[in-house]
């Protein structure tokens, strides 16, 4: 079966147990791969949710730490925010930071700009993703205050200045990236590092529509995304205030940017746990034995279920037992990819969700021979999967099609799916080695393509 890309680690927290540093048949050789594929300009969704629920998440993404702990203060930057680029950064890297410094200049309000030299206020270090394991095992991509080089994170974290509970004010700080994974790993972890180098430290996992969650679904900064942080930096707010005068001046700030979600009744989604997160953090972060993993997947949908949930917090709990039973009983794992597949479907807003969970469903269709079943599970979930740009999940989905079409005796039309798949495939899968195991995976699931087949 098919593993997609949701490890919790992607861009994860610090090396601590509960982190404060705010942190997701072989190709023949001789055919030559096509030019990788960008994508073009940004469709970002606005929320749909109500300014009582939007202004509680606001809240709770910028007085907590993802570790439990509560921050004092509110801190932002207080000035035209500068940014430069140190380290050795991948072509595709720098296109896509002047593409988000872009969008968060016309989407958020947020006046910042690229230096090529001299001393900014925020600094991002592209390194390899050793020298970041090295400093922060769990971590793909990381954030912290008062430094500007990842040599110097370690006697900063010893003496205290890169504890964000004692910062008041944003003034420098370094984004540590990796340059030896996808471009599409680097751009994700570019757009979740920044938009918390800049705005709120916490993610929640109540949040169905944004980056600021660990689940991982979303890789770009979403509409919801952006009314954050086009808030985090209204003027009527400012550095070293507290909740409680933040929480006073919000309502305002909220119906002057988000007019629509004045209309809209509050869902009040409950809190999410600790002990589901850390059901959830051990059943899909590293280091964890797959029996260990399997149990843990088991207590997150129990607690899910025990909490009353039907929000997509249940949903993910079924995705993630089936994604850990794909090996030792395959049609257990999808009945639960189809458990949460129903539950998507149920709550607005869920077609991402719904896009993971159809590429699990139509592999499993493929290796049955059923051609025709596989193409109704993926419908047109390619067409979200290029709206939330996410280059790994429309060349799976694209490659699956393409089995699914061979299945159904439409090669010509297959083999026109693959081919296109390919250049998605390598912003989203980067080194041609990679597209070619991922093609060569996908293809494997295809009885048509056994040996005897």
């Amino acid at each position: 079966m098919l593993p997609l890309c949701l490890t919790l680690s992607a861009c994860g927290p610090g090396d601590e147990a509960r982190p404060e540093t705010p942190t997701r048949a072989a190709m023949p050789q001789a055919i030559a791969l096509p030019p990788m594929k960008a994508f073009s300009d940004p469709r970002p969704i606005r929320p749909e949710r109500s300014n009582r629920d939007i202004g509680r998440d606001f809240l709770d993404l910028s007085f907590q730490l993802e570790s439990g702990r509560h921050l004092p203060q509110f801190s932002r930057f207080e000035e035209p925010i500068t940014l430069r680029v140190t380290g050795q950064p991948p072509l595709t890297m720098m296109a896509d930071l002047d593409r988000l410094l872009s969008r968060l200049r016309r989407e958020a309000g947020i006046d910042i700009h690229r230096v090529s030299q001299g001393e900014a206020n925020i600094t991002i270090e592209a390194v390899s993703g050793d020298q970041i394991r090295r400093h922060l095992p769990t971590a793909a991509c990381f954030v912290v205050p008062n430094i500007s080089r990842l040599a110097d994170y370690r006697a900063a974290r010893n003496r205290g200045a890169t504890d964000w509970t004692r910062l008041r004010r944003r003034d420098r700080l370094a984004v540590f990236v990796p340059n030896d994974v996808s471009p599409q790993e680097t751009r994700d972890c570019l757009h979740e590092e920044l938009a918390q180098a800049i705005g709120p430290l916490n993610d929640l996992y109540r949040l169905p529509d944004s980056v600021f969650n660990d689940d991982n679904v979303h890789a770009v900064l979403t509409g919801f995304d952006m009314l954050i942080l086009r808030a985090y930096y209204a003027p009527e707010l400012r550095s070293g205030m507290t909740r409680a005068e933040v929480a006073a001046r919000l309502p305002g700030i909220l119906a002057r940017l988000n007019p629509e979600g004045e209309d809209v009744s509050p869902r009040f989604a409950p809190e999410t746990p600790r002990a589901w997160i850390d059901a959830i953090q051990t059943a899909l972060g590293p280091g964890t034995s797959p029996a260990d993993r399997r149990a843990a997947a088991l207590e997150a949908l129990r607690i899910a279920q025990v909490e009353g949930w039907s929000d997509h917090r249940l949903g993910f709990s079924h995705f993630s037992l089936g994604r850990l039973l794909q090996g030792s009983d395959a049609a257990l794992a999808v009945q639960h990819f189809a458990a949460a597949d129903d539950i998507y479907r149920r709550n607005p807003g869920m077609d991402l969700h719904r896009a993971f969970t159809a590429a699990q469903l139509a592999a499993y269709a493929i290796t049955r021979s059923r051609g025709d079943e596989a193409l109704i599970w993926l419908g047109s979930h390619q067409a979200t999967a290029e709206r939330h740009e996410n280059a790994t999940l429309l060349a799976t989905l694209m490659m699956l099609r393409a089995e699914a079409l061979d299945l159904t005796g439409r090669v010509a039309e297959a083999q026109a799916v693959r081919l296109d798949s390919l250049g998605w495939a390598r912003y989203g899968y980067g080194a041609d080695w990679a597209v070619r195991a991922k093609l060569q995976d996908v293809s494997a699931l295809n009885p048509l393509k056994e040996p005897n087949g």
